[in-house]
């Protein structure tokens, strides 16, 4: 219920499907109820990144023809979300998926990447094509290079 939930009807199997595309079956096989667990009011007895990852769930059991995620990965560990990023590779062939992320890690293998600032584009193109223009995307991932390798090291 916590992933079908809009009134229709799903199987068993689409529903475990799509938690193993979202990486959230191990966390849901895991819990007192598997999947018949009530989580609270809100989700409250969920992490932020189980939260994320049953949302990702939700909007994939739809199978829709457009797929808007927006900033779905601010809770889920790198490894995590690269995993999720596999499966939506995929799961996205032939349909058209917009992903909103201030991480370069998440949109780095996008077909057409789009730099917002203010609400205006300022750079558009795919990852090496913006990494060779050495503007503000550019810049954006030399930081987040920077604190990746500074992380590693702590």
């Amino acid at each position: 219920e916590n992933i079908g939930f809009a009134g229709e009807s799903f199987s068993d199997q689409a529903i475990e499907e799509v938690a193993k595309q979202a990486q959230i079956y191990e966390s849901i096989v895991d819990f007192p109820e598997k999947f018949q667990t009530v989580v609270g009011e809100r989700g409250t007895t969920l992490s932020g990144g189980q939260k994320q990852r049953i949302s990702i769930a939700r909007a994939l059991i739809k199978n829709p023809a457009l797929l808007i995620l927006d900033d779905c990965f601010s809770a889920v560990d790198t490894q995590t979300e690269e995993k999720i990023l596999t499966g939506l590779r995929s799961y996205l062939s032939g349909r058209t998926g917009i992903i909103i992320s201030h991480r370069i890690s998440t949109v780095q293998e996008a077909d057409e990447i789009v730099l917002l600032d203010h609400g205006e584009i300022i750079e558009r193109g795919d990852h090496h094509t913006l990494l060779q223009l050495k503007g503000r995307y550019w810049e954006m991932y030399q930081k987040q290079r920077l604190e990746e390798e500074l992380a590693s090291v702590e």
